[in-house]
């Protein structure tokens, strides 16, 4: 919705050329349009790029939690340790399982899962931590692998918001145990869906192709046997021919939304939002999501983005804390249990921002949000 002669804003857009177009019209004329030779050439590409390191693709990232985690043996009666505040895929994938997510609280910060609290939450049950790199900024991984290597647990690190991300120059997903990545349109780089696993195994990675097909292998007469309890999670060529364009230019898309970020810190700071964590240049920033002074404003979070919504700016929510849904109040969990995880779901806004956002945009975006909040100052 336009409003006077301004294009609506989205709070996320993927970037599209014509190039990939074509590339992706190429891929449906080829008439292989499942996964085949664009799939393989996609997943040598992760590797490449991650160290060598074997990864594999599938229909999502959701979907790549799930078989992470059957890949590595996690099933009914084990416990996985997770951020409170994260998106919900990654419990829900836990609970496919039949494995119970546990639930700690994240710095306030950094928003990454605390990792001192992980470690209270250990017990004989516990079989994997796997935490987010929250909006990009990575966890600190000495940390995280110090108290893997200590207490004997695998870790599922969900960097859906992170490819590109570094830890000490080191890209997230070329070092530690299993790593995934999201493609999802909202995301660094996108394949329409899909989603990738980085594992430091090739054959926990070769594993991980019959739970992502049916569970099926291959014998030596040609026939097929059926080993484990296999989905449908491969990726089509078509998705995969775009993922390999949008790899190549996942450097450059990273380096706008720094330029973008760095714009919102200076029209931001200084102002009553609550800035993420600034980090350094190994934050590839998938989103920025400040959060609001709710408190000292007359009006709730969703009549704020009513009203940017009409003033032509799309805001998104990243992300509600898991523990206060309906589902998992189930397992026990209620209000006060992680206060930091439920002050950021409250109060939290996720602002525009995409490679072709325009500075000029982010500046609409700022004057406006301000003017709002201090219209509406209680």
């Amino acid at each position: 919705m336009p409003v006077a002669n301004r294009p609506f804003i989205p709070f996320a857009r993927p970037t599209i050329d014509e190039t990939m177009v074509s590339a992706v019209s190429d891929t449906l004329r080829s008439l292989w349009i499942t996964s085949g030779p664009q799939v393989q050439a996609f997943e040598k590409a992760l590797s490449v790029m991650h160290g060598d390191r074997p990864a594999r693709v599938f229909t999502s990232a959701t979907a790549a939690l799930e078989v992470a985690l059957l890949t590595i043996g996690v099933g009914p009666g084990d416990e996985v340790i997770m951020p409170a505040q994260t998106f919900f895929s990654c419990a829900n994938a836990i609970r496919h399982t039949g494995a119970t997510p546990v639930f700690v609280d994240v710095d306030p910060v950094t928003r990454n899962m605390d990792l001192t609290l992980a470690r209270s939450a250990i017990t004989p049950k516990t079989k994997v931590l796997m935490p987010t790199h929250f909006a990009g900024y990575p966890l600190d991984m000495d940390k995280l692998y110090a108290l893997a290597r200590e207490t004997g647990l695998r870790v599922i690190e969900d960097a859906a918001l992170a490819i590109g991300s570094k830890w000490q120059d080191k890209l997230i997903g070329s070092i530690g145990d299993i790593v995934s990545f999201s493609f999802h349109p909202n995301k660094n780089i996108t394949t329409i869906e899909g989603g990738a696993l980085i594992f430091s195994s090739e054959a926990e990675a070769k594993l991980s192709e019959a739970y992502r097909f049916h569970g099926i292998s291959r014998l030596p007469d040609g026939t097929r046997d059926i080993t484990v309890l296999g989905g449908k999670y491969n990726l089509p060529d078509v998705n995969a021919r775009l993922g390999i364009l949008q790899l190549q230019r996942l450097d450059e898309f990273i380096a706008k939304r720094h330029v973008l970020v760095e714009h919102y810190f200076d029209r931001l700071t200084g102002s009553n939002l609550t800035l993420p964590v600034r980090g350094d240049k190994g934050h590839s920033w998938n989103f920025f999501a400040p959060l609001l002074p709710l408190d000292e404003m007359s009006i709730s979070r969703k009549a704020l983005m009513d009203l940017l919504q009409q003033k032509g700016i799309g805001t998104g929510i990243s992300y509600e804390a898991i523990h206060l849904t309906s589902l998992y109040r189930q397992l026990g969990y209620s209000e006060g249990d992680f206060p930091h995880a439920e002050k950021i779901g409250h109060n939290t806004l996720t602002l525009p921002l995409f490679p072709t956002l325009q500075i000029e945009e982010v500046d609409y975006v700022c004057d406006t949000l301000l003017e709002l909040i201090h219209q509406h100052k209680r």
